[in-house]
């Protein structure tokens, strides 16, 4: 049955409430001892997807490949897991508006093909529907079955609210559990006109959840002056934040091939922790930069939140 998940102003409350990463949240906190007052930071984590020209993954990259600043101060990378193999939950979001009808069959296809090759031993992925509404078909789960059946199930819907369906699952993916990677993979036309969310809750909600973001734009007319180009352009700026990865397809034909190199893609990152130095102050915005050696591309959470204080 259908989770309704219309209602957003509980969720958009929590999604105010931002952390640094789907590990540690990042923030600065006293301690005491024998008299001396030091100041500790928790560890920031950032995923990095590191590809060629022609978006292919780039593996076996060793520590001393990278660099890494935070507000312009180098930082010193004390973890680094090459190709990471840590348990992904991924939420799976497919646009089921009447713009994407005479192509939703092929996508539920595609998308169950997707469950069957992205979902392994130790991770979970969730299958949400959003036309005016978002709807979550499938809790987070392994059961590749299930899933499959709730991707064939998406049903046709008017409207199209991205913004809502970006924080709904970015807040369903900050409760998952700690110290695993959190991906959304959301797939539309791109054609935003139905949200309660606006654009800054949807970055900010998706920054603060940790998860990379990979968005599957299927455009219906290629001519930007026949189609409506708000949303795609909302989604780039929020894909570039997280670390993730934009592809725009002019045919449903594509979408196998880019499922393929999703799959590919979180199966080769760069896991780098770090201690921020000097101490983040609460409440603030932090922006990172890694670069890598080499003519590659990389690509990663661009900002983190920090808590405030206590109050």
């Amino acid at each position: 049955m259908k989770k309704s998940l219309a209602i957003l102003g509980t969720i958009l409350a929590g999604a105010a409430v931002v952390g640094a990463s789907f590990a540690l949240p990042a923030g600065a906190r006293q301690q005491r001892r024998t008299g001396e007052i030091r100041v500790q930071t928790d560890l920031v984590t950032i995923l990095a997807s590191v590809t060629d020209a022609k978006g292919r993954p780039i593996p076996d990259l060793t520590l001393d490949a990278f660099q890494l600043s935070e507000e312009g101060a180098p930082q010193k990378i004390e973890h680094f897991e090459p190709e990471t193999n840590r348990p992904l939950d991924l939420a799976l979001m497919v646009d089921s508006s009447m713009s994407t009808f005479k192509d939703l069959r092929f996508e539920t296809e595609a998308a169950a093909h997707f469950i069957r090759q992205v979902v392994r031993p130790g991770d979970s992925l969730g299958v949400f529907e959003f036309a005016e509404t978002v709807s979550r078909l499938a809790d987070f789960s392994d059961d590749v079955t299930k899933l499959q059946a709730a991707a064939r199930h998406i049903a046709p819907g008017a409207g199209t609210s991205i913004y809502d369906a970006v924080v709904l699952g970015a807040n369903a993916l900050r409760r998952r559990p700690a110290e695993r990677r959190r991906a959304i993979v959301l797939v539309t036309d791109a054609g935003e006109t139905t949200s309660i969310s606006k654009f800054d809750d949807a970055r900010r909600a998706a920054i603060a959840s940790g998860a990379l973001l990979y968005t599957i734009v299927i455009r219906p007319i290629k001519s930007e002056s026949g189609r409506n180009t708000a949303g795609e352009h909302a989604l780039i700026t929020i894909t570039d934040s997280t670390g993730g990865a934009m592809f725009i397809l002019d045919s449903t034909d594509q979408l196998d091939e880019m499922f393929d190199r999703i799959d590919r893609e979180l199966r080769t990152q760069y896991l780098l922790g770090y201690y921020p130095r000097p101490a983040p102050p609460p409440g603030s915005t932090r922006h990172v930069q890694v670069d890598v050696k080499g003519s590659y591309i990389v690509r990663y959470r661009k900002e983190y939140f920090v808590a405030a204080a206590p109050e």
